[in-house]
């Protein structure tokens, strides 16, 4: 079975599509199921206006019927709305090939940086996603909203975490004040990071990321800790090193961090978010409060071992297994699928809790 991704967001970017993209390529190619992504590579790329350093492709229809053709692929995952992803809509419906979508981000909130009114922004999304076989959604409340919103074959596509990277390490340190309140996220305006930069908290703030507000940021709120990006064992190191992840999105449709923290022991203050609470759920794990600041430091209580038992329920294999059976239930023929029965998470390792001590304030 060959699948097709089609993405404008791979690597070298670094933000939640690229790692969830990834992440679950490299499970389906444990199921024997080939992945190949159909991205920017080889293309001309232009810099966004006002984020240069952003760049996007701009593929021939000539170009990606190339690629399609040279794959030969069973599916065709389409992940993206930008112009890869448009042209190989444009394709596929040319020549009456089916495909599915996932949907990432809510584009049409922001205004700040797409000046389209939100009713024009959602109904080309409708229009972009209703033309596939299915659009999957990770989480139940984006899937319910985009039912609500006309989207049709709105399939659940829940997302994983390598709880094998993403582990308790008790020797990971910052060397910082503490207690250590991480916010892991893209730096633009609409991650909302300005909003736990402005908090009042004791210890240290650290924020992991690039992106076109830090300058800004950092400026407002010289006393945080930029760390730029970090990835892999530097990330997971991170994480374990912090006492709580701070998730100030008011708009995430997923937030792997969210699992990744969990995955380290690292408890959640969040604003009260569907993505968020579509995470967590019931388990004693975050603390969702409009006044984030009584969240942060409510979540300092949380039992760093619960968020581990917690996140190693929620793997990449089940989010692999569930990502193939959307396609066939989206109605798309394959060869040779591979079977899709799940199988149970490995006993969590026995990971010592760490406790915090809360300095004063002031």
């Amino acid at each position: 079975m060959r699948i097709l991704i089609a993405t404008d967001a791979w690597r070298p970017q670094a933000n939640g599509v690229v790692r969830t993209l990834s992440a679950v390529a490299q499970a389906m190619e444990r199921l024997g199921v080939e992945v190949r992504i159909l991205s920017r590579e080889g293309m001309p790329t232009v810099g966004l206006p006002g984020c240069p350093r952003t760049r996007v492709a701009l593929p021939s229809p000539r170009t990606v019927a190339a690629r399609i053709a040279e794959i030969d692929p069973d599916a065709i995952h389409i992940a993206t709305e930008g112009p890869i992803g448009l042209v190989t809509r444009w394709h596929c419906r040319l020549h009456g090939r089916p495909f599915t979508t996932s949907f990432h981000a809510r584009s049409a909130e922001d205004t700040t940086r797409w000046p389209v009114p939100r009713r024009l922004g959602w109904s080309w999304l409708r229009w972009f996603h209703n033309a596939g076989h299915g659009t999957m959604a990770a989480t139940a409340s984006l899937a319910d909203e985009l039912v609500s919103r006309g989207f049709r074959s709105v399939l659940r596509w829940a997302h994983g975490v390598d709880a094998r990277l993403f582990r308790p390490r008790p020797d990971a340190t910052l060397g910082l004040l503490r207690p250590i309140f991480l916010a892991v996220s893209r730096l633009t305006a609409e991650e909302n990071i300005a909003a736990f930069l402005s908090l009042d908290l004791p210890g240290t703030k650290v924020v992991v990321g690039e992106g076109p507000a830090r300058d800004e940021l950092a400026h407002k709120c010289p006393n945080a800790v930029f760390l730029g990006a970090r990835h892999g064992e530097d990330l997971a190191r991170v994480y374990a090193a912090a006492d709580v992840l701070v998730f100030p999105s008011r708009s995430d449709t997923s937030g792997e961090v969210l699992l990744e923290a969990l995955a380290c022991g690292t408890p959640i203050a969040s604003f009260p978010v569907a993505a968020t609470r579509d995470v967590a759920g019931t388990a004693p794990v975050a603390v969702l409060d409009d006044d984030l600041r009584a969240a942060c430091i409510g979540a300092l209580a949380l039992s760093r071992r619960a968020c581990r038992d917690y996140a190693e329920k929620l793997t990449w294999e089940a989010s692999a297994r569930r990502f193939l059976a959307n396609v066939q239930e989206a109605g798309i023929v394959v060869r040779s699928a591979p079977s899709l029965a799940s199988e149970q998470p490995a006993d969590p390792p026995n990971e010592p809790e760490r406790k915090t001590v809360l300095p004063a304030v002031g």
